[in-house]
């Protein structure tokens, strides 16, 4: 596995023209494991959406890599469940919905390998509107494993699960990485990051700070990242740039 580097040029996305991502600079180097934490309402899933061309940027640019290489967990919150879907069609489904309608269907089996792979052994057939939480977001999981892309985006992937299947996904996390993808996740638990994430970008709208993860989680820039979102107003003008 041999990502391209991915690489964020002076990005700014708006909601209505208000930035909800203001001139962000940064790069995710081929392998990397990199954190994106900051402030409620900081842009953090609206960066990751826009990476993943679900959002188009009002300015700037994104670089290095192709749709088609990005797979991306949004929040179980962003997801409608009540769909008549079994877990086999929803990772299918899934496949469908990033990579079009002339993109060859996985064998049966390779599904049931990538359900077993996140602990969802013999769910092929069980409706997804079945599952708990925890069920729900291996499911997911198990739909980024099939996609096979070189980067990985994981929004909040670890909010509100129980510890046993924080443990197993964080697992297939760091499988991932040993095979060489990278990985770009947005988290609010600061010692899961400065244990597991050798990189950090420090968000507030704007960067705040970008690099190792001790030196971007410094005291210092944790507390300018809460005044930057503390001070910000809805009736702030719209971005011109």
């Amino acid at each position: 596995m041999n990502p391209a580097e991915l690489r964020i040029r002076d990005l700014t996305v708006a909601h209505g023209r208000r930035p909800a991502v203001h001139h962000v600079s940064f790069a995710l180097k081929p392998g990397a494991m990199m954190a994106v934490v900051g402030p409620n309402g900081a842009g953090k899933s609206t960066l990751l959406r826009a990476i993943a061309g679900l959002h188009a940027p009002a300015s700037g640019r994104i670089e290095g890599v192709a749709r088609g290489q990005i797979g991306l967990l949004p929040q179980q919150a962003a997801l409608d469940r009540s769909f008549p879907l079994t877990c086999r069609d929803a990772v299918l489904f899934g496949l469908w919905a990033e990579s079009g309608a002339f993109r060859a269907t996985p064998r049966p089996e390779r599904v049931d390998s990538a359900l077993d792979a996140v602990g969802l052994h013999g769910f092929a057939r069980r409706p997804v509107g079945s599952l708990s939480s925890g069920q729900f977001q291996r499911l997911l999981f198990a739909r980024l494993l099939l996609q096979d892309a070189p980067i990985i985006l994981l929004d909040e992937p670890f909010n509100a699960l129980d510890a046993r299947t924080a443990t197993d996904l964080l697992a297939v996390m760091r499988r991932w990485h040993g095979e060489g993808r990278s990985i770009l996740a947005v988290l609010h638990d600061l010692d899961l990051v400065r244990r597991e994430f050798p990189e950090t970008l420090l968000l507030a709208r704007e960067c705040i700070a970008v690099g190792p993860t001790e030196a971007a989680l410094s005291a210092e820039n944790r507390l300018r990242a809460r005044m930057m979102s503390e001070a910000w107003t809805e009736g702030a003008e719209a971005c011109a740039a």
